[in-house]
């Protein structure tokens, strides 16, 4: 049997911030970063521990000390540390709830019944608590620990969990309702509060058999940075409905591991504005990786009751509701990437929507309209949002068995390796050829180790992020044969017969081209971790998988230091973690060089400071041969780049500084940076002279990076390499076929990569160096590329031309230029290493 990944809880003070319920509740300074090194998502609930029929002891201490074995029922109440008000909170002009004001209600509703239990599941990036919010009828912890075995017996052995006729009847179905993931669309919070307050106090039959049956969890605020600031994305600029398959950022592992440990059969996320109110099913494209019938007949039905509630309202700006899957053509609200809460969800088991209520207050319209009418438009807001909770709590109580068998049918189809079903037109009314969306399930992923691994360190990341989804894993004990090839014991084998195979393939294969699909995609159209992340990852198509083998809960340490003492050591920057391990050495103040090919070699007197960064990033060193190569010292860049760029390039170790034409022409001093980075927000020709001047000066001793339109203009305007740059279509994205046959800088680089509003480059002047080209006749691997409507800057325009190029400017500035989007979101992880060889070239004199 599976067993998932978490199995201890850990109670910390640091990192939750708790005391008994009648304790008084810790200061905080919510801007502090309490907790933010501890990884949440490392274990099943964290109250999923050894059974004991007794409650949950609380006994704080230090991180990974002090462990808890014993169950705990519901309620558990935790009283939350309470924050300082703050009067700078968005939210309070709108009349909604800010955030200092969420703890004191949540307390007072755990003390006011026996319903309500909320937990601290993580912190945001500036150290904000996220709450999640249990609602349902006490449990004894016997009582809990059964519930908790018929969730795991739903995913693990659904064949027996089909035939449990206890758990058909006794298990409580469980929905979770997320809300606030984009910081500025507030009123899913407020009207999560009211749906809580009503639920804990009312005593009617319909609530008290609703709490019976079913466990109903709320994410009260996902992203609580944005609450406060009025900003989508969170603390660190991210959308965090773009990021679900990555998991970059702390809110989104505390809502995957939400998920993951719920199982919800029903999943809502919360969203505004639209104008208009919008209830999925999407439109077409659809995941091709789902059981979509077991989906679209709940989805549908239960979308429908939403509409129903709101226009019931009465409110005239919420009767024009849009439900996608009915009403919009294909590739204007899409199912497709498993980047959003409800499409990934929906590989964990759920019937899962986005729901967008109707009226705009944030943004122009929050500087420009009345505080009344703002206030007017949240309430009404909140009440929609409100009528799609209830309406579904309602779906819920009427449908919880036939939704849990739904999940369990999932399940089981995932384990035993069943073909999808064809989908008949009508299925529900309105389904026909265009939302027809399947594919074959390979038997097996291999990812091998030993020599024909491109990159352990990237295995090993690939292996964790898996097994952090609920991915299930297996690593081999032996040598074995697979698909016609011969495997190093150590090797992991990714069986496709397992409940979650969706989310497993969706993860690893290559995707789909979707061009002729729709004549446009809502978002990105592609994504494989298997073609970018760096690891070398098989696939075995068909026969039986028998492999001597064990579950992984985390992969198996690679990191060494394959070399004699005495002797200098080398490592390639093959993955973004070789950076980092080459950054923390040269913080160190060890003299490293770099050779021609981008090796880093490392003294023989550093052996000691090699390993630990072996140990702490996972790299490999060997023992260096070849020229010894030129000094290569601390890199500091400045970088005028977008959020998740200077995310990728701190996450590598670089020194960054973040810079703009506005910063550069207020005086920034450029004389110790030796690397400019160049994306977006920086315009040559708008600096002004003593700013220009401290750019043309790093232009003689240091390096240009660039990437994209903005990189693109900056070179021109600079007169730094002669070539000339054509853009493709503007939302054409996705993985991609690249040569790298006359690559000098980026030697070893990954045949495949990664655009968004790709770019090319032609006429290239003497000296300039194609790195990379697009592939022949349609690089295009997996997304979404059409040519523009005068049939320019489509694929086959693109295809054989230069993607990358490099060359020294006539200032002597070394430049590399990217057509292609090499740290996208931070999840091309296998293309960090691009970018971290150029900054390292470009500095390397």
């Amino acid at each position: 049997m599976h067993v998932k990944r978490r199995v201890l809880l850990v109670l910390t003070t640091a990192a939750l911030a708790v005391t008994s319920i009648t304790g008084a509740p810790a200061a905080a300074d919510p801007t502090a970063r309490a907790g933010t090194d501890r990884d949440f998502g490392n274990g099943p609930d964290r109250n999923e521990v050894a059974a004991a029929d007794q409650p949950l002891a609380r006994r704080p201490g230090p991180a990974g000390e002090n462990k808890v074995h014993v169950y705990q029922g519901y309620p558990r109440r935790t009283e939350l540390r309470v924050y300082p008000e703050d009067t700078t909170d968005k939210s309070t002009k709108l009349g909604l709830t800010p955030y200092h004001a969420i703890a004191p209600r949540l307390n007072a509703l755990q003390a006011r019944g026996d319903r309500v239990s909320v937990e601290v599941v993580g912190q945001s990036g500036l150290g904000r608590d996220l709450y999640k919010v249990t609602v349902t009828a006490p449990e004894r912890p016997s009582e809990t620990r059964q519930q908790d075995a018929w969730r795991a017996l739903i995913e693990n052995d659904p064949v027996r969990a089909a035939r449990d006729r206890r758990l058909e009847r006794d298990y409580k179905a469980p929905v979770w309702i997320n809300n606030n993931i984009h910081g500025n669309e507030w009123e899913g919070t407020d009207a999560s509060l009211r749906q809580i307050e009503h639920l804990a106090t009312s005593n009617d039959p319909a609530t008290r058999r609703l709490l019976a049956h079913n466990r109903l969890y709320f994410n009260i605020t996902a992203n609580p940075d944005g609450r406060v600031a009025g900003t989508r994305g969170n603390a660190n600029g991210f959308d965090l409905n773009r990021d679900f398959v990555t998991n970059s950022q702390p809110e989104n592992v505390a809502m995957r591991d939400m998920i993951e440990d719920t199982q919800p059969v029903i999943t809502l996320d919360e969203h505004g504005y639209s104008d208009g109110t919008l209830i999925e099913p999407t439109g077409p494209p659809h995941g091709q990786n789902y059981d979509f019938d077991l989906y679209i007949r709940h989805g549908y039905a239960d979308g429908l009751e939403m509409e129903a509630a709101v226009k019931a309202l009465g409110y005239p700006e919420a009767q024009d509701v849009v439900v996608p899957f009915r009403d919009l053509p294909p590739g204007d609200w899409d199912g497709w990437p498993p980047i959003f809460t409800a499409q990934y969800a929906m590989y964990h088991g759920a019937v899962s929507y986005t729901i967008e209520i109707p009226l705009q207050v944030n943004n122009n319209a929050y500087d420009s309209l009345p505080v009344d009418e703002l206030r007017r438009r949240a309430a009404i807001n909140t009440d929609v949002s409100e009528a799609t909770i209830a309406t579904t709590l309602s779906y819920l109580d009427r449908h919880r068995v036939e939704l849990v068998d739904n999940q369990i049918e999932i399940f089981r189809r995932g384990a035993a390796g069943e073909a999808q079903r064809y989908i008949p037109d009508g299925f529900v009314p309105g389904f026909g050829p265009e939302d027809r969306y399947t594919t074959e399930f390979p038997r097996a992923y291999v990812i091998p180790t030993g020599p024909s691994q491109r990159s352990a360190t990237a295995a090993a990341r690939l292996v964790d992020q898996l097994v952090a989804h609920d991915v299930r894993v297996r690593q081999a004990t032996r040598p074995f044969s697979l698909g016609g090839r011969r495997y190093a014991a150590g090797s992991y084998v990714v069986d496709m017969h397992q409940p979650k195979r969706g989310l497993a393939n969706v993860m690893l294969e290559a995707g789909k081209d979707l061009s002729a699909d729709a004549p446009q995609m809502y978002d990105i159209a592609g994504w494989s971790h298997r073609l970018l992340w760096g690891a070398s990852v098989d696939i075995v198509k068909h026969g039986q998988v028998h492999v001597p083998s064990y579950d992984v809960t985390a992969a198996a340490p690679t990191g060494a230091v394959d070399v004699a003492p005495g002797r200098d050591l080398a490592l390639r920057v093959l993955d973004g973690k070789d950076a980092s391990a080459v950054n923390d050495l040269l913080g160190l103040g060890l003299a490293l060089r770099r050779q021609a090919d981008g090796t880093v070699v490392v003294p023989a007197s550093a052996r000691q400071a090699a390993r630990q960064v072996a140990d702490r990033y996972g790299v490999r060193f060997t023992q260096a041969s070849g020229a010894p190569g030129s000094p290569l010292r601390p890199v500091t860049v400045a970088a005028a780049v977008g959020a998740d760029e200077l995310f990728a390039l701190r996450e590598m170790g670089f020194d960054v500084r973040p810079v703009s034409t506005a910063v550069l022409n207020g005086g920034f001093d450029l004389s110790r940076v030796d690397v400019l980075v160049v994306s977006s927000g920086l315009r040559y020709d708008q600096l002004q002279p003593a700013a220009k001047a401290q750019v043309d000066a790093l232009f003689s001793r240091g390096g240009v990076v660039t990437r994209g339109a903005t990189g693109s203009r900056f070179n021109a305007d600079a007169k730094l390499l002669p070539v000339t740059a054509v853009p493709g279509r503007s939302d054409a994205n996705g993985v991609v076929t690249v040569a790298n046959t006359d690559a000098s800088v980026l030697a070893g680089a990954m045949p495949t990569s990664f655009v968004y509003s790709p770019q090319w480059f032609v006429n290239l002047g003497a000296g300039v160096r194609a790195e990379q080209r697009f592939g022949p006749a349609n690089p295009l691997v997996a997304g979404h590329w059409l040519p523009n409507g005068n049939g320019s800057g489509g694929p086959a325009d693109a295809a054989g031309q230069a993607a990358v190029v490099s060359g020294q400017s006539a200032t002597g500035a070394r430049v590399l230029m990217f057509g292609t989007e090499p740290m996208f979101r931070a999840h091309p992880k296998g293309l960090y290493a691009q970018v971290a060889t150029a900054i390292y070239w470009g500095a390397t004199r």
